[in-house]
């Protein structure tokens, strides 16, 4: 049999181009290559089914291989896919996207989430001339760039002032942000936190961000990689009735074909510009795929799909039968102690518990081989339209049985069970 993991390993560092879809994210009988996917499934090399939760890190939310979209993508790509000039679907996507949310009045399209968020910081220090970045801790990722990536614990290769620049505050708990900001007066260039993420906003948490930002003049950006097209057509903001002023979108614009923006206030983004004579320049983003027309092909199409479907009401739907169905078999298997479900029904999490009440990676290793084994993929929870009551039955099969050895690792000790390495967090200071 070909050891994929082991050629992966040998020409692409941490065998994967993201790192959460290294070895170390899964348990040892995950399939180490895919094939293809389709619909609410993925295939490995040598043919096998898999019920997939991971969704290609939630970057598909239709289903996989959804003709309509990759139709809409394949057009373009007979247009001649990246043109001399700006091209039709390119100002056709930006008059779509600055149309859908509220807060937007202009639009840069990128490929990555990274790039669009690091954009927004860079934005942010030309409009206020200040170079502090207030971040939120509990939200585990924004950028590869030196601004984020130096407040985590991963600092090799980070200068300095890289990490010195930005500053963490809690989600939910609007005075660490306020202390913050006035322990730094005039300082902070942007905060940047997600709108929700295993978290919702309590007692307005958000509007009192927006307020803070406001009275002390830095820029608000809310990064909707994961939230935008997913709680809500028009975005989580319009949810929690917050107005930004920059936002980021990826994940669920264009059904996995690489589409990223930064976008936001008018009298941000056009710093950006070229249009007023004599005005000092902000080299904002150029990027020469950035525009790439099968993406926006994509995007447009995506985004037609979504509201004659009402993709977003099915995701929640879905959300709440799963969700209810796996605290159901936990409470029959006595593992609602040790096996938790939270955050939104769009965007529910899992969380394992060993004996003593604390966060257990081996009991988490352990479900995800389990349901492995059972044909179910679910690193994570991530759900698709196609997600539907043929895979939650299937699920619950699965769910009941991995529940059944996770109670007795619970009583026997999990390293009896487990069969490979525990999975590891990303974020971690040595390998």
């Amino acid at each position: 049999m070909t050891d994929y993991s082991k050629r992966l390993n040998a020409v692409i560092p941490g065998g994967a181009h993201t790192y959460s879809r290294g070895n170390d994210q899964f348990p040892s009988n995950a399939p180490p290559i895919l094939a293809r996917g389709k619909r609410a499934y993925v295939f490995d090399a040598e043919g096998k089914r898999y019920l997939d939760y991971g969704m290609a890190l939630r970057a598909v939310h239709l289903g996989y291989a959804e003709e309509e979209i990759d139709e809409a993508a394949i057009r373009q790509i007979r247009n001649g896919n990246n043109l001399t000039r700006p091209s039709l679907i390119e100002l056709e996507a930006a008059e779509l996207l600055t149309s859908l949310i509220d807060s937007v009045d202009m639009v840069k399209f990128t490929k990555n989430g990274s790039t669009s968020v690091s954009a927004a910081v860079k934005l942010s220090r030309a409009f206020t001339g200040r170079e502090l970045v207030a971040r939120c801790l509990e939200h585990p990722f924004f950028s590869y760039d030196d601004w984020f990536i130096g407040s985590t614990t991963l600092t090799r290769g980070v200068p300095a002032a890289a990490i010195a620049n930005t500053k963490t505050f809690h989600y939910n708990d609007i005075a660490s942000l306020e202390t913050l900001l006035d322990a730094h007066p005039g300082q902070f260039a942007c905060v940047v936190l997600e709108p929700a993420a295993t978290e919702e906003p309590a007692d307005g948490f958000l509007t009192k961000v927006q307020a803070l930002c406001r009275k002390h003049g830095a820029v608000l950006v809310l990064d909707e990689m994961i939230t935008g097209f997913r709680w809500h057509m028009k975005g989580a903001q319009f949810m929690y009735d917050v107005k930004p002023d920059l936002c980021t979108f990826g994940k669920a614009m264009a059904n996995g074909f690489a589409v990223s923006c930064i976008a936001g206030r008018r009298e941000i983004m056009e710093l950006g510009s070229i249009e007023t004579i004599g005005a000092e320049r902000v080299f904002l983003l150029s990027t020469t795929h950035g525009a790439e027309m099968c993406g926006l092909g994509a995007f447009v199409a995506t985004m037609g799909f979504m509201q004659r479907e009402d993709v977003v009401g099915h995701l929640w739907r879905y959300g709440t039968r799963l969700t209810a169905m796996l605290r159901q078999q936990a409470a029959r298997h006595g593992l609602e102690r040790h096996f938790v479900v939270g955050g939104a029904e769009c965007s529910p999490y899992y969380l394992t518990f060993d004996a003593t009440g604390a966060v257990s990676l081996p009991l988490r290793t352990l479900f995800s081989q389990e349901m492995v084994k059972r044909g179910v993929l679910m690193p994570w929870i991530a759900l698709s339209f196609r997600h539907g009551d043929e895979e939650l039955a299937a699920t619950e099969q699965a769910v009941d049985g991995a529940f059944g050895v996770l109670r007795k690792a619970l009583d026997e000790g999990v390293e009896h069970y487990l069969q490979g390495p525990v999975q590891k967090p990303v974020f971690r200071k040595y390998n």
